[in-house]
């Protein structure tokens, strides 16, 4: 009786601890720390970016405390959905694109956030917005050059995005970059321009479901025009300013263009990390 009670008492105990280790597996991870909350003050503000060495060994990056990596901040485009205005761009050095960018503002420019995680080695060039919730950014990786296109695509207004690639998983060839696009509520179209060189250098992509899958459509070695390509905000641009080494955001008001926020060019150096 006492073994069997022994036996009873040990297995007991594994249980507990087989319990408890299944708990903590099951356990939900901690939540990510939320996007830092730039606040315009009238000051150029500063992108949230923090230099890690795999940026360094990724982009082939030769920074050193004495001789750190100078880094910039491009925005490339500006768009508004309502009251919800979007800055897209990349953050490089001087010779190589390092990652994508996108900002948002929902006060008027008051105060801003990434509104997307960097995408590694990709910049973002296009914004348009069809309706209140349905919208789409254009993208591809930059370095060492143009390939792997893609969309970053709302359907809730920009609350959240979702990444999707044009060329499939299976492709041989992925270079290029988004030269034309057109969206509607259920379809799209884009050409992708591999570059001179290419044996095809054209590709036009279709999509059935508003850009979540694409199928290629045509390939041809000379310039594919689609019918109706999208065409930059009226309302919005981006203007360099040399005085406060600035990217000035502005909207177009009656009787000119009216200044909402500046973002500076020139980010903290890039060193090793200790």
């Amino acid at each position: 009786m006492l073994q069997a009670s022994v036996l009873f008492s040990v297995s007991s105990l594994g249980l507990c601890l087989l319990g408890a280790i299944y708990a903590q597996d099951q356990a939900p991870l901690p939540a990510p720390a939320p996007p830092p909350v730039l606040e315009n003050r009238g000051a150029p503000l500063v992108a949230p970016y923090s230099c890690s060495a795999e940026d360094i060994r990724a982009g082939g990056l030769s920074c050193t405390e004495d001789e750190p990596c100078a880094i910039f901040l491009e925005i490339s485009a500006v768009d508004s959905n309502g009251h919800r205005i979007l800055a897209a761009g990349n953050i490089h050095s001087e010779s190589v694109t390092l990652s994508s960018v996108l900002l948002t503002s929902d006060d008027d420019g008051k105060t801003w956030t990434e509104a997307y995680p960097p995408i590694r080695s990709a910049g973002l060039d296009r914004i348009q917005f069809l309706d209140s919730q349905n919208g789409w950014i254009s993208g591809g990786e930059l370095s060492p050059l143009p390939r792997n296109p893609f969309f970053l695509i709302t359907s809730d207004g920009g609350n959240s995005w979702r990444q999707r690639p044009l060329f499939n998983e299976e492709a041989d060839n992925r270079f290029g970059a988004v030269q034309q696009v057109s969206f509607s509520r259920t379809g799209a179209s884009a050409v992708v321009d591999r570059g001179q060189g290419s044996e095809v250098r054209y590709v036009l992509f279709e999509s059935n479901d508003a850009g979540d899958t694409w199928q290629i459509r045509q390939e041809s070695s000379k310039p594919i025009a689609l019918p109706h390509p999208f065409a930059p905000s009226a309302t919005w641009r981006e203007r360099p300013d040399a005085a406060t080494k600035s990217s000035i955001i502005e909207r177009r008001v009656p009787g000119g263009w009216q200044p909402v926020a500046s973002f500076a060019v020139r980010l903290a150096p890039c060193v090793p990390p200790q």
